[in-house]
């Protein structure tokens, strides 16, 4: 067995890939193989062409993600999309993807990591999205003021706050990435305080309306966490040097 084989392998019954449902074009596992050998990992939020570069300039052969390279559905390889799997295949870089199981890991999972650098002590499932709950939310009386500012230190940059509901808040929810759209299904399971990445204009506006406060920290920003603790739990596991590629969007 490959180094390669083993790694994924290893992945692929740690993420419980095949039993986590998830958005079809996720597709989450192995995206591009390599000849086998593993000298070096990488982990990256994205699979952009920036990271895809980044890895092979780094010496990269196996790429860690979160979002990989086929959100965008069926598409011609060309431009961008044929750029990144042409330097990929040239340069013996394998590609591996984890969206969904990667949030909803208890361990390296995006939104217990969050969670953790929070300071949140117990937390439970919550925002039922796919046939599973992929967040967390905990009991904490505190201020928004005061969890927004703890955002702003644990992630290293401001945050937008929607101030729809009371500045003394309590019930805290957290999901990662883009789940500002869902705002509703947010507040139907109890919280007061919703802790996402991003959302569009109207979600404002909705949590408003809800008496919910929402607190955008960034997809991207809320995304490293899983990554970067995957790639260190193979690091110690393969005896294999990681690096995270890290390409801001401040989105």
């Amino acid at each position: 067995m490959t180094m390669l084989k083993k790694i994924t392998t290893h992945l692929d019954h740690y993420l419980k890939i095949d039993h986590i449902d998830d958005w079809s074009n996720a597709l989450n596992g192995l995206q591009i193989e390599n000849s086998g050998a593993v000298k070096k990992i990488g982990a990256a939020v994205d699979a952009c062409e920036f990271s895809i570069r980044a890895a092979v300039e780094r010496g990269v052969d196996l790429l860690i993600v979160h979002h990989g390279l086929f959100w965008s559905g069926l598409q011609p390889f060309t431009a961008g999309h044929f750029r990144k799997i042409k330097t990929a295949l040239n340069h013996d870089l394998a590609i591996y993807s984890a969206h969904l199981p990667l949030d909803v890991h208890p361990v390296v999972g995006n939104n217990s990591l969050l969670c953790k650098a929070l300071g949140f002590k117990k937390t439970e499932p919550f925002f039922f999205e796919k046939n599973q709950f992929i967040g967390l939310k905990t009991n904490a009386a505190t201020t928004r003021s005061l969890l927004v500012h703890r955002l702003e230190q644990t992630l290293g940059g401001q945050v937008k706050l929607c101030p729809g509901g009371s500045e003394k808040i309590s019930r805290i929810g957290v999901v990662t990435g883009g789940a500002g759209p869902e705002v509703a299904k947010a507040a139907s399971e109890g919280v007061d305080t919703f802790i996402t990445g991003e959302g569009p204009h109207h979600s404002y506006l909705l949590a408003e309306e809800l008496g919910v406060n929402m607190i955008f920290g960034g997809h991207y920003a809320t995304e490293t966490f899983g990554v970067k603790a995957l790639a260190a739990m193979l690091s110690r596991k393969f005896k294999l040097p990681w690096e995270f590629l890290d390409h801001p969007t401040g989105l």
